[in-house]
């Protein structure tokens, strides 16, 4: 007989239990998912480009963010932390996928690129290795692969990490447009994640709402030719810490 509920983390993991490695792509248990995803380079996935997010460098060309230390959470084959890197930020880089980091690496290699990658859960390494605070946590494409119960996590993350005046910006899936929309408890009666959870304005402002918006709005349309990444399928969001 198992009376294994204690804490708060001990919730957590169970609900993270409910979810099988197929459907689950974020817990440990989808690792080897992941690392599957990765391992053919050549794969025609968008994000597998090596060119930053169009609103990435949108921010830093106005200003809206500058230079600092950095974390780029499912940071995959490292293109945004590449583009942070070159332009004098000091990055941490987490993904849970072996694959992806080594990708990664071999790209910050040929790039001359100094950036310190972590294999793992950010939300278990950010107590030792990912040693904040960070003036700007970037997330393109993590948050909408969490299942709701680990929204916990990813703020306690924010509340422990981001600087007094450090920025969160976020790229995911837009409703109506990509991701399942089923309401948060559902996701547990069918024990998956449907590929992804779509956001609306609403709910990300409402999620994070104690920050401060700075911007809020549809990726651009890139091109393949465009030395930028950009998706209208996603949302593209800036938000800011008190100082």
């Amino acid at each position: 007989m198992d009376r294994d509920i204690r804490t708060v983390d001990d919730v957590l993991t169970l609900l993270d239990g409910l979810f099988t490695p197929e459907a689950d792509r974020w817990t440990s248990g989808g690792v080897s998912w992941w690392d599957g995803f990765y391992a053919d380079r050549s794969k025609p996935v968008p994000f597998f480009v090596p060119k930053p997010d169009e609103s990435l460098v949108s921010y830093l060309d106005r200003g809206l963010i500058t230079p600092g230390r950095a974390l780029d959470l499912g940071c995959g084959p490292g293109r945004n932390a590449l583009h942070l890197a070159s332009l004098g930020f000091e990055v941490d880089a987490v993904d849970l996928s072996a694959q992806a980091i080594t990708w990664a690496q071999d790209r910050a290699r040929e790039a001359g690129a100094d950036i310190r990658f972590h294999r793992g859960d950010a939300f278990a390494l950010a107590a030792t290795e990912l040693s904040g605070p960070y003036d700007l946590i970037y997330d393109s494409g993590c948050f909408h692969h969490l299942p709701p119960h680990r929204r916990i996590s990813y703020r306690a993350l924010l509340d422990r990490s981001l600087a007094p005046g450090g920025h969160l910006a976020l790229t995911c899936f837009a409703a109506g447009e990509m991701g399942s929309e089923l309401p948060d408890r559902d996701f547990y009666r069918q024990c998956g994640l449907q590929g992804g959870l779509a956001y609306t304005p609403a709910s990300l402002r409402w999620i994070f709402s104690d920050l401060t918006e700075v911007e809020l709005r549809r990726m651009h349309d890139e091109s393949p030719d465009s030395p930028l990444f950009g998706e209208p399928f996603l949302w593209t969001a800036l938000f800011r810490r008190a100082a």
